[in-house]
């Protein structure tokens, strides 16, 4: 069996998620919207599972709005806003690593004659608070930053940002899709107005989101989606029923169980990690060492092309980057970023890991990527040459 070091691509669905979704598919298959009886019992069951979520991150449940992926959340955030308070100002404040779904939409913005000013890392990926603080003008409106990076793990300063947001009447969004379930995620604490999510990365199914949007600004969120008025009117379209409920068991779990998976990852994170940097030549960490969700390592293996190491240890499942950019032959945007030189940035490989891991998958890895090192450098005439 290939070894599964891809969770920040996807994850499997938990057996108990799965087993929680089942009866949606069949028995309890009415529309949440309609009146009689089957319909009422099945709206009790969204808005207990809506419940579940928001009791996950900290915030009142009439606050959680359920959309389709990360990306449609992202959107309705950004757009959302951005429409929402053209009136005030069209400037927008992003950082240069974020996901695809929070550029791309920026890219979006500018052609609809909005200013978007994106934010420069450090080495280790970190934003600093003196550059969000340069960058807000009079006619700013939003401010997105993502709490963990998708491809080197890096957790930004939010409550620091928010705090800055909120001195000067900004708005404050961040993407968690990749923090949900590596640490803890509470948007009080945080104090950002509105926060995304999805389900695929905490092993619920693929096509469920959530936009957390705090309550006293949710008025200001133009809709993407029109036609009847679900999701406090900011997403029509009849509710993804048993997807909703296993994305409440999945947070449910992450209540238990959060730091028992914590604690498991990190320990398998690190001991690929030690192995792969002490046993394989010219390897390079990417990113923040310390500051980072216990999930994600990123790794330059010199005088190497990741996708030919992916090509020869195949068993090892793994990725060049974000998997929203697996079509795209350029490099990593996020490894640019944080000065990582071209040739190094093509050599890198994600790997991510997740629950259902173990140790044994670990050095059995290992030994995989180091056989496959080993032959393609052999080849490589930059490794020959050195």
């Amino acid at each position: 069996m290939p070894i599964y070091f891809d969770n920040s691509a996807t994850t499997p669905i938990d057996q108990r998620v799965l087993e929680a979704m089942l009866p949606y598919f069949k028995d309890k298959f009415a529309n949440p919207s309609s009146i009689h009886i089957l319909g009422r019992e099945v709206r009790e069951d969204i808005e207990k599972a809506r419940q579940t979520i928001a009791e996950t991150i900290k915030c009142d449940s009439t606050e959680i709005i359920f959309t389709g992926s990360g990306s449609e959340s992202d959107n309705l955030a950004i757009k959302g806003i951005a429409y929402g308070l053209a009136h005030k100002g069209k400037h927008i404040i992003t950082s240069k690593i974020e996901h695809k779904a929070v550029l791309e939409t920026c890219k979006f913005l500018e052609s609809e004659g909005f200013e978007v000013t994106y934010l420069p890392v450090d080495e280790k990926g970190l934003v600093k608070l003196s550059d969000v603080e340069k960058a807000i003008r009079k006619d700013t409106i939003l401010i997105s930053v993502m709490l963990a990076n998708n491809e080197i793990g890096t957790i930004q300063p939010i409550k620091e940002i928010s705090e800055l947001a909120r001195k000067h009447d900004i708005i404050i969004h961040t993407d968690a899709v990749q923090a949900m379930g590596k640490m803890d995620v509470d948007v009080s604490k945080l104090g950002v107005h509105l926060l995304t999510f999805s389900g695929h990365k905490i092993y619920a199914p693929k096509g469920i989101g959530v936009l957390y949007a705090d309550e006293r600004i949710r008025d200001f969120i133009t809709p993407l989606i029109h036609g009847g008025h679900h999701e406090m009117g900011l997403r029509a379209g009849t509710e993804n029923v048993p997807y909703i409920i296993g994305l409440a068991k999945a947070c449910e779990i992450i209540q238990k169980e959060l730091n028992k998976d914590i604690e498991k990852i990190k320990e398998i994170r690190d001991t690929f990690e030690n192995r792969i940097l002490t046993e394989i030549p010219e390897t390079i960490l990417n990113g923040n060492k310390e500051k980072r969700v216990c999930s994600i390592s990123n790794i330059s293996f010199k005088y190497i092309e990741g996708e030919a190491l992916m090509a020869y240890a195949h068993e090892v499942c793994c990725s060049t980057g974000s998997a929203c950019t697996s079509d795209s032959v350029d490099a990593s945007h996020v490894l640019y970023a944080i000065g990582v030189n071209p040739v190094d940035a093509h050599g890198a490989l994600r790997f991510s890991f997740g629950r259902f891991n173990t140790l044994e998958e670990v050095h059995k890895a290992v030994d995989i990527l180091k056989e496959a090192v080993l032959r393609l450098r052999e080849m490589s005439p930059l490794y020959n040459k050195k």
